[in-house]
């Protein structure tokens, strides 16, 4: 990354609004203008990233004038997120696919960067073979700031057994300086406000043991220890006192996870802390140092809760000043007085709106280019699968025509343990603008409505998991909604496996397939699992349960994976790969592709170059939009 002197548009403080014109799959598919929006601790000074004809920038913004700080090129790495350490310090998580001296492929590489407003000076906060370990990957993540905010505590390896503690200078470029040394199986640290180490986590994949120890009198103290194929309560934050920690755990009470705390002193659980008889946690709001403010809970429209009163009161405010939109809380002030939001409606597609002080400012639109009047309304509703299972989900319906006999497009999410939400699906918006009803099911698996509804999904790949969606399909064309003989299955990842699942094991269910970065051989993605992280990782273990509830073998998973069923195959197939996926390899489509060309299918691939798993290249993500666009226009 380097600091450019460039002209750039300000954030607008207008609206989207724009003469009509007919949008096309580029609009849709291209990036966010706006993204990662991230205030000062004043309030007076926001960052964001904005994509444009003139490039891929973060920028930094004073409030209070309109005025350009600062413009940061970053054309040439992955942005991930931003965060101000104080009024002049930025820091700028962003990662690379890339090779690894020593090591074969391609890794995906995170790293810190620390950016002074003042002095202009740019540096990796860590640095592969400056006091810590030159083979590893994942250098973008600091657990917590100093007192006086001039140091960040991240984790790293020290050596190839030590995955240790440093306090890192974020004003100069600095070797590192280990503060806690750790072992091969630590995965966590936790540090106070005052320069404290609370505790790190612990899990050994040879040993199936999970251990929490806290720091206590400079020695490390067990206050948790459970033998288990893995870790099944997350540790995630720490209480505004120190004096526990903030974990998640399962309530069987109400079928729903929770959080509760963990005393220091003793290990002592507590009971719910946040928790909702009608959803799930989905998150901590923290500061920095993970300190906890609140919660954040699962479902179609996010909900929050705090230990503060007087937030709680605010949130409530402002769901009745924005009723009719959904809204994401996506920065603030420590204070609390200044708040981003994004809001996400009928009539806002990722808009970004500032609250300070009991008024509600606009900022900008994440997408300009698409006006209020063309976004289409997202609406819930709820179906029986065949075996009477509830299952929640989601239609996006074209607007100015009549919900009757529409054309569809399936759209399984990822995951499978995710679940989608009302915010703006570029995806699902784009085929709705082009007269198609969208329907995206949270079938048994997904997560976010409870254990019981996900746990259903637990050795259903292919089966009850797949069923469900034409459970949908069959739901929706009863009623009239849409015309059974003209769907097709879009999906990414997990939705892309769904995909081929649809195309092979269902053949009479849809009349085109697309798969994203799908999952074709379930045999070949736990192989690779296993190249990956070893054949005692509890990676292994979570991939098997889910897959089969069993130990997976190879027969059991042959059965469920297209790529042994291709001869089942009726429709047209489109396979979309990053060329560079590190979370569902290449390979995944190269090898479905030349099974349906062996069994004389018909079957397209494209193959994305230096692409990633998650389409983070603006050029990639038009080109797979605009592709998709074209095979479901031509096959329904």
């Amino acid at each position: 990354m380097r600091i450019v002197v460039a002209f750039l548009c300000l954030l607008s403080f207008a609206t989207s609004a724009q003469q009509a014109k007919t949008l096309t799959a580029e609009d849709y598919g291209k990036l966010p203008d706006i993204s990662m929006v991230t205030l000062s601790p004043s309030g007076d000074r926001v960052a964001y990233r904005q994509v444009s004809k003139n490039g891929d920038h973060i920028v930094v913004l004073d409030l209070t004038t309109n005025k350009l700080l600062s413009a940061i090129n970053a054309a040439e790495v992955k942005p991930n997120y931003a965060y101000f350490v104080n009024e002049n310090q930025l820091v700028m998580v962003v990662s690379n696919t890339t090779k690894l001296w020593g090591y074969r492929g391609r890794h995906e590489i995170s790293s810190a960067w620390s950016y002074n407003l003042e002095t202009n000076k740019l540096f990796p906060l860590l640095k592969l073979g400056y006091g810590i370990y030159d083979g590893q990957s994942g250098l973008g993540r600091v657990v917590g700031l100093s007192a006086d905010q001039k140091y960040a505590y991240m984790p790293a390896w020290k050596s190839a057994g030590r995955y240790s503690l440093f306090k890192v200078n974020l004003e100069k470029s600095r070797k590192p300086r280990p503060v806690a040394l750790g072992r091969t199986d630590v995965n966590d640290y936790f540090v106070g406000s005052s320069d404290n180490i609370i505790a790190r986590e612990r899990y050994n994949n040879e040993t199936n043991i999970h251990r929490v120890e806290a720091y206590i009198d400079e020695s490390w103290v067990e206050i948790y220890k459970e033998e288990t194929d893995r870790p099944y309560i997350g540790i995630s934050g720490i209480t505004p006192d120190e004096s526990a920690l903030v974990i998640s755990t399962y309530n069987d009470e109400t079928d729903r996870f929770v959080y509760r705390t963990m005393a220091l002193q003793n290990g002592e659980v507590s009971a719910p802390i946040f928790s909702r008889e009608d959803k799930d946690v989905d998150g901590l709001v923290t500061d920095l140092n993970r300190k906890v403010y609140g919660v954040r809970y699962a479902g179609f429209e996010p909900t929050y809760e705090f230990f503060d009163e007087k937030l709680n009161a605010r949130m409530r405010g402002l769901k009745k000043a924005l009723a009719g939109f959904t809204f994401s809380i996506v920065d603030y002030t420590p204070d609390w007085n200044s708040i981003v939001l994004e809001l996400n409606g009928k009539q806002a597609g990722g808009d970004f709106y500032l609250y300070h002080k009991g008024k509600l400012r606009f900022l900008t639109a994440s997408r300009s280019n698409i006006p209020y009047d063309m976004i289409n309304e997202v609406q819930s509703y709820t179906y029986k699968a065949a075996d009477g299972l509830e299952i929640p989900s989601l239609i996006t319906l074209p607007q100015n025509k009549e919900a009757k006999n529409l054309p569809a497009i399936m759209m399984p999410h990822g995951g499978p343990a995710s679940h989608n939400t009302k915010e703006f699906h570029y995806r699902a918006q784009f085929f709705a603008s082009q007269g198609y009803a969208v329907i995206q099911p949270q079938f048994r698996g997904s997560d976010g409505f409870g254990w019981a509804h996900q746990f259903a999904g637990y050795g259903q790949w292919g089966q009850k998991m797949q069923t469900d969606l034409t459970d949908a399909v069959n739901d929706l064309a009863n009623k009239g909604t849409i015309d059974p003989s003209r769907v097709c299955i879009v999906g990414g990842s997990y939705g892309g496996y769904a995909a081929l699942a649809g195309a092979t094991l269902t053949p009479d269910v849809y009349q085109c397939a697309v798969s994203v970065n799908g999952v074709s051989d379930l045999n070949l993605m736990l192989k690779q699992e296993r190249r990956d992280h070893g054949s005692d990782h509890w990676v292994l273990s979570y991939w098997q349960d889910v897959m089969t509830k069993t130990d997976a073998d190879e027969e059991l998973l042959a059965k469920i994976s297209p790529i042994n069923h291709v001869e089942k195959v009726k429709i047209p197939v489109l396979l979309i790969h990053g060329q560079y996926d590190k979370v569902v390899n290449v390979q995944q489509s190269e090898d479905m592709y030349d099974e349906l060309k062996d069994a004389k299918k018909q079957v397209e691939f494209i193959e994305l170059d230096k692409g990633d798993h998650y389409l983070s290249n603006n050029d990639n993500r038009v080109k797979a939009m605009k592709a998709m666009a074209e095979f479901v226009k031509k096959h329904i």
